[in-house]
């Protein structure tokens, strides 16, 4: 079994179909059939469905591995490549929506001073689309809310936000409060996060210890929808503080909810391995620029490390190897 064999496969996952496949990594179609083949005798199974380009479920199990056999002998490479002094590489960072918007331009910003031959790539989705793509390798890295489900991955706290009412400065029903109690929503129709969703538990939740019931004008998948909606005229939401960009906050107001838990947001790995030396170095300039306030948007807080409560047996940062 070949390295490129294993290449060419993955490709063909990614895209879908060979010709596409051929044109991602350099080659040509016949080349990549060659493979797939080669690959196919190796471990006695069909795995690609030659009608539509689609894995077989023989496929699916072959792509998981091959996708951690692949990422494993880059980043061997990049860290050889540290060792002269010179991080570069690719990193492949997932993260969830409101975070991104803030953090991938300063992100971006440093890592272009620090390592201008690092290049970052970032997917961003929620903890659901994203989890699963970091447990499988398609993924380097990602920040994601907290806790993370499944022993595949290791998180490191990193933030605390705000969860916060956003109303319109015209037509403002809490009349200008800077706080109100939780209970107070009971008298208000919200647009709320779908049923299901780990935003809208965490909602309900602190709503049912206080015996309140959320009232919904409309239910929502997505934060940065629920957030258009709002500032469209369509309700009041409670969102994560974040999701109100600074050019709109001269026309909403974030009222602080007495009783509503902050959201924690944290760096996620997987369990296994080392992060390569292109990752350490995306993990590096991220924990350093959530450390100085003057860098967070409002409603944001760095975690420290050694002030959060252990959990699941002992704590241990994020990209540490264990054992």
């Amino acid at each position: 079994m070949e390295l490129r064999h294993l290449q060419a496969l993955v490709a063909v996952a990614e895209h879908r179909s060979f010709s596409a496949a051929a044109d991602a990594i350099g080659t040509v179609q016949s080349n990549v059939s060659a493979h797939v083949a080669r690959l196919e005798r190796e471990v006695g199974a069909t795995l690609v469905e030659r009608s539509d380009g689609s894995l077989t479920p023989e496929g699916e199990v072959v792509v998981a591995r091959a996708h951690r056999v692949v990422g494993e002998l880059e980043a061997m490479a990049a860290d050889l490549g540290a060792l002269r002094q010179e991080v570069a590489g690719a990193v492949r960072a997932g993260m969830i929506g409101t975070t991104a918007r803030w953090l991938a331009p300063q992100l971006l910003s440093e890592l272009g001073a620090r390592h201008p031959k690092l290049r970052l790539m970032v997917a961003e989705g929620s903890n659901t689309l994203l989890e699963p793509q970091l447990a499988a390798g398609r993924l380097d890295m990602a920040v994601l809310t907290l806790p993370v489900g499944g022993g595949d991955l290791s998180f490191e706290p990193l933030l605390e936000e705000d969860i916060v009412l956003v109303v319109p400065v015209d037509g403002d029903p809490t009349l200008g409060a800077g706080r109100i109690e939780l209970s107070e929503l009971g008298g208000l129709e919200l647009l709320l996060p779908a049923p299901g969703t780990s935003f809208r538990s965490e909602l309900e939740s602190a709503a049912k210890t206080l015996g309140v019931r959320l009232s919904p004008r409309a239910e929502v998948d997505g934060v940065p929808l629920i957030a258009t909606l709002t500032f469209d005229g369509h309700g009041p939401a409670l969102l994560p503080a974040t999701a109100v960009p600074d050019h709109m906050r001269p026309h909403f107001r974030l009222v602080a909810v007495e009783g509503l838990p902050a959201r924690r947001v944290g760096l996620a790995l997987r369990s296994r391995g080392m992060p390569a030396a292109p990752t350490r170095a995306v993990l590096e300039t991220l924990r350093r620029l959530v450390i100085g306030p003057e860098r967070l948007p409002q409603g944001l807080r760095a975690v420290i490390p050694a002030a959060v409560s252990r959990a699941e047996g002992s704590w241990r940062p994020v990209g540490v190897p264990s054992g």
